[in-house]
């Protein structure tokens, strides 16, 4: 009777684990059901506390860290600098990170990619933004957004210091840098040569990728026009940059134009001739 009980109690822990194995699993995927369901509402509190309970009974299940992030990532204010804020955007990035640490599968990496570069772009924190947006155009690199968002990120790093120099100085909009202040239009020139052509460099690859690309189409002409201001006492180069960018301006708008057009033809109902 005692080896009858022995055997008993080897075999009903097995199954006991497995059980509760099983139930962990079947809760996990109800909690991850819920999350969705409240996700796809627009209920991100709720969505939230679904996720975050899916991914505690089953830590390795990507899709939940994944959803868990993105739920965080729609709670973010861009702009509101506040420490619950904040936090919010933090936890998005380490869900984000718990998925590219782990998981090999491309899919998952870019998605966890492309996220932390964007909260780490709406936070204002550009190195870090540019680092995962560099990565993200390793794992893709036919897709021409990446390209975009640091063009974006090197005009952001010119504009601001060198329009802060302006200021200061009492300038004119169409007053150029050089002659109001020379010493200032070399610094300036120093400090935003390489961001300038970067972000040159990346629109370019943005719209081979995708020729109508507008909001590209847009940022080169506000690139280009930086490169004038720090052209300093080359004035043919200035000129030159100057009609570059206004270029980019009628290209931006015939663009639109054409988009617009098509846009109104495919919403156009369609008439039949009667019998």
């Amino acid at each position: 009777m005692k080896c009858k009980l022995q055997v008993a109690a080897v075999v009903l822990v097995p199954l006991a684990s497995f059980s509760a194995s099983l139930l962990a699993q079947t809760t996990a995927g109800n909690e991850l059901d819920l999350g969705a369901q409240a996700f796809r509402q627009a209920k991100y509190d709720e969505a939230i506390r679904h996720f975050e309970r899916c991914v505690a009974l089953a830590p390795e299940n990507t899709v939940a860290h994944l959803y868990l992030a993105t739920a965080y990532a729609q709670e973010y204010i861009p702009g509101a600098d506040t420490p619950e804020n904040n936090r919010m955007a933090v936890q998005a990035i380490d869900q984000y990170q718990h998925v590219l640490d782990g998981n090999p599968v491309s899919s998952a990496r870019i998605n966890s990619v492309k996220g932390i570069a964007y909260l780490y772009l709406q936070m204002k924190k550009f190195d870090d933004s540019k680092k995962y947006y560099r990565m993200a155009s390793d794992l893709d690199p036919d897709d021409p957004e990446n390209y975009y968002s640091i063009g974006v990120i090197d005009w952001t790093e010119t504009y601001v210091p060198r329009q802060e120099e302006r200021t200061k100085l009492g300038m004119e909009p169409d007053e150029a840098l050089s002659a109001k202040d020379k010493r200032v239009c070399a610094e300036m020139k120093e400090k935003n040569t390489a961001n300038v052509q970067e972000g040159i460099d990346n629109l370019n690859k943005a719209l081979q990728l995708r020729p109508d690309y507008d909001d590209a189409m847009a940022y080169m002409n506000l690139m280009y026009r930086e490169r004038a201001d720090i052209q300093c006492d080359d004035l043919a180069a200035r000129s030159a940059d100057l009609q570059t960018a206004d270029d980019w301006v009628d290209k931006t708008m015939a663009t639109k134009k054409v988009k617009a057009e098509k846009a109104e033809r495919s919403n156009k109902p369609t008439t039949t001739n009667p019998q």
